[in-house]
């Protein structure tokens, strides 16, 4: 590796942390960063702060909000009777860009994974519980990644919430096995919406 003025080196293994970014990449973005004006840099680092200090976790569906609760729990408009449970924020993106889906969202914090450590207790179910207990949710829908894990914590939610006389869906496999949420496509995310099963 070659040597960079202390404050740039600093700056390279610093976005060198950041997920997908290798060495030459964090060069890239580091030299980027230097020729900039300082206005934009300025507005780079309070973007970032924004998001630590301005950002929360909503108190109904576990989704990154702005407020209390996020913009989907907050919107009217959304039916209620129906709740697409995801396994981490950034999957809704991959949902909503269809503008297919108009229910609402929760939010696991992960997926079941026994040789990680993570059981029921880990996640986000209890939440849901007491959703599906105080509202009127009539279906959900388990859109998690289709992953060993995602598919043991999906199974695991239908045998969990169909005794309760909940309608329990499956997103249908136009998502790769294997990949996230996050990286499929519209017209693969709303395949999967629309083909959903019952599990």
């Amino acid at each position: 590796m070659p040597d960079f003025a202390e404050p740039l080196a600093r700056l390279i293994n610093e976005v060198k942390r950041l997920p997908g970014i290798g060495q030459k990449s964090a060069q890239r973005i580091a030299f980027h960063i230097m020729r900039s004006k300082r206005a934009d840099v300025e507005q780079l680092t309070t973007a970032m702060l924004d998001v630590k200090d301005k950002l929360t976790i909503c108190g109904i569906c576990n989704n990154i909000a702005d407020a209390e609760t996020c913009m989907y729990c907050r919107d009217p408009h959304r039916d209620q009777k129906v709740v697409c449970v995801v396994e981490d924020p950034n999957n809704i993106v991959g949902i909503e860009v269809t503008r297919q889906f108009s229910g609402l969202y929760h939010v696991l914090g992960g997926a079941l994974s026994p040789l990680r450590g993570i059981g029921p207790e880990q996640l986000k179910i209890k939440s849901l519980l007491d959703r599906i207990a105080h509202g009127s949710i009539e279906e959900v829908i388990a859109a998690t990644n289709p992953t060993v894990e995602g598919e043991a914590t999906a199974v695991y939610l239908s045998k969990l919430l169909k005794p309760l006389g909940i309608k329990v869906t499956r997103i249908a496999m136009g998502v790769p096995v294997g990949s996230d949420l996050e990286f499929a496509d519209e017209v693969t995310m709303w395949k999967a919406m629309e083909g959903r099963r019952e599990i």
